[in-house]
């Protein structure tokens, strides 16, 4: 689904990816975690095009990134901040949004969902952090690709919205998609990842089931786990 060799990307004399390989195989949830500057949001932004590495080589579905923009059409993915128009109402973006990528009957599904039709009338500019969060999440997922990206897909939601959004991944992945997301909520990741991927100043520290990780840092849960991991390593 996505293999990735020798990564490497620097701004001025930041090295952020530093020689990062990683393979992932179709169908399930990857959690990619890591502390602040450890190279998270540049490793998703390479992967959709966003960020071109200085250095290695990245295929999406058996295609390379760098032969053209064909592959992005098979992902759906959320940013981490959606900056979206103030001045259009929420029906406009989703209908903009339509047109510009092509029909989906799945809008109205995902509207009911996160109970946003109380909402669709309104501006962007007037609507809470929470209510553009879910907007965010119906544009993500209203294009049902096989490859979804959520970049802290839980920020600013209500505990019931979080509900939600937790059995809307899991019938996307009981669907075969394959799904990566980041967060910073270690309960969220808990719950949903098949596999996590932890990275450590550009590199990918440790790769395989929360159990594994477990084991190998000898811990007795996931959060004293990743804990070890960043005292270990002075992170």
């Amino acid at each position: 689904m996505v293999s990735i060799q020798n990564l490497h990307k620097k701004f001025g004399k930041n090295q952020v990816l530093s020689g990062l390989d990683l393979e992932i195989s179709e169908g399930g949830i990857f959690a990619v975690l890591g502390p602040n500057g450890s190279g998270k949001t540049t490793l998703i932004k390479c992967l959709l095009g966003m960020v071109i590495p200085n250095k290695g080589s990245i295929s999406v579905m058996g295609e390379n990134v760098k032969n053209g923009s064909a592959y992005r059409h098979k992902i759906d993915y959320l940013p981490q901040i959606a900056n979206f128009p103030s001045n259009l109402k929420v029906k406009e973006l989703i209908k903009m949004i339509k047109d510009l990528r092509g029909n989906t009957t799945l809008d109205q599904e995902l509207i009911s969902l996160f109970k946003l039709e109380p909402f669709l009338d309104k501006k962007l500019g007037n609507l809470s952090g929470g209510t553009k969060q879910k907007v965010n999440l119906v544009l993500t997922f209203m294009f049902n690709s096989p490859l979804v990206i959520l970049d802290e897909p839980t920020s600013g939601l209500d505990p019931i919205s979080l509900l939600r959004l937790k059995k809307l991944i899991q019938a996307e992945k009981d669907k075969g998609k394959t799904i990566l997301i980041t967060s910073h909520i270690m309960s969220f990741v808990e719950e949903i990842s098949d596999e996590i991927v932890f990275l450590l100043e550009g590199k990918i520290y440790f790769k395989g089931s929360i159990n594994e990780l477990k084991n190998k840092t000898n811990q007795p849960d996931f959060e004293h786990a990743i804990a070890s991991i960043l005292t270990d390593n002075h992170a």
